[in-house]
């Protein structure tokens, strides 16, 4: 019987509330095969909803809702990373998670390893122009640096046509090459994670 998994979802959304974004859209489009392999998805966290302030330790001091979501980021094994592009990149709320996780280089047990470590991360993201390529360089680059893993197929996007207006979660029908590309992403990070979980990196 394979061990069983968990996976948390951050939304990087620019939104704090309102209706369920392009970006919650595409987390759960993952979020569906991952529960087709028995890996268990807490809800997303929408962070622009919280007090996350900026800064790159993992206590910003009172009021800072970073050490609460950092808590449930890393008790599970595998992280969705959710951001829309803006302006060709990762969105500036993405920037500020990923300058929290920087703290993680500082926080490696006796071993040389990071809290992150054999942990799974993979990224969901969307937008109506081009840069997925870009914005998956950025944020893998920036997440091995602090101790993720990347699996083989790590990024499920959908970007629309130069200067469009239709998001993808206002799409009639889901892209075919989205959902096949879901369906790899969540398998090798559920098949990665699992290995990890059994024998972890000895640092």
């Amino acid at each position: 019987m394979p061990a069983p998994l968990t996976a948390a979802a951050i939304n990087c959304s620019l939104s704090a509330k309102g209706r369920a974004s392009s970006t919650d859209a595409m987390i759960a489009v993952l979020a569906e095969h991952f529960a087709a392999l028995g890996v268990t998805v807490a809800d997303p966290i929408r962070i622009a909803a919280h007090n996350v302030k900026w800064g790159v330790t993992s206590n910003q001091g009172p009021d800072d809702d970073w050490p609460a979501i950092r808590k449930q980021i890393l008790a599970a094994d595998i992280l969705i990373f959710g951001t829309p592009i803006w302006m060709g990149q990762a969105s500036s709320v993405a920037k500020l998670v990923m300058e929290r996780m920087d703290a993680f280089l500082s926080e490696a047990d006796d071993r040389g390893r990071m809290p992150s470590y054999s942990k799974v991360a993979v990224a969901a993201i969307v937008g109506n122009e081009d840069g997925a390529h870009n914005v998956s360089a950025q944020i893998f680059q920036a997440l091995n640096d602090v101790g993720w893993t990347i699996p083989a197929v790590a990024a499920c996007y959908w970007v629309g046509e130069a200067m469009g207006s239709t998001d993808f979660k206002d799409l009639e029908h889901r892209p075919r090459k989205v959902t096949e590309t879901a369906k790899m992403v969540a398998a090798n990070a559920a098949h990665l994670a699992r290995l990890l979980k059994q024998a972890p990196y000895p640092g």
